[in-house]
């Protein structure tokens, strides 16, 4: 989701909420700690120079159980971040702690903000030899030495 998509939602939403992958969601008291800039420049294994630009969101959780933030303030608080650091019209990723700080994709299914799992992949596949499709082999064209070796005494421990 681009950043002019979470503000065309937050004008009509209700509520700010953040649902986990898992179905939970973030507690309700959290609070939108940094929105920044993510500028990620690098080289990948195929020896490729990348550069990634995101709007960042990270939320915490504090003791303050009694806070709820409002779509108007988080609108507010992009708008500040827009015009102070220059943020573009950028991906959103979402900072969140859980056992470690994760970062997420967003979606909005017309209530609730999704968080999404994202993956780590090989960007550079076809310098590298890495494939997406897993080789099928037959158990019985695989060749055997003659010896049985998962069997008492067949020496594989």
């Amino acid at each position: 989701m681009k950043l002019s998509e979470i503000k065309q939602h937050l004008q009509t939403a209700d509520a700010v909420n953040f649902q986990l992958p898992d179905g939970s969601f973030v507690p309700e008291h959290f609070h939108v700690t940094e929105v920044g800039i993510v500028d990620k420049h690098f080289i990948d294994c195929g020896g490729t120079v990348r550069r990634e630009k995101a709007a960042n969101f990270q939320l915490w959780n504090a003791n303050d159980t009694d806070h709820r933030l409002k779509p108007g303030k988080l609108l507010n608080i992009i708008s500040l971040s827009e015009k102070v650091l220059g943020i573009e019209d950028y991906e959103i990723e979402v900072e969140y702690q859980s056992n470690t700080i994760g970062k997420y994709g967003i979606d909005y299914d017309g209530k609730n903000f999704l968080l999404i799992a994202r993956n780590t992949a090989c960007l550079a596949s076809d310098t590298c030899g890495v494939t997406d499709e897993k080789q099928k082999v037959k158990l019985s064209d695989l060749e055997t030495t003659g010896k049985a070796c998962c069997t008492p005494g067949g020496g594989c421990c």
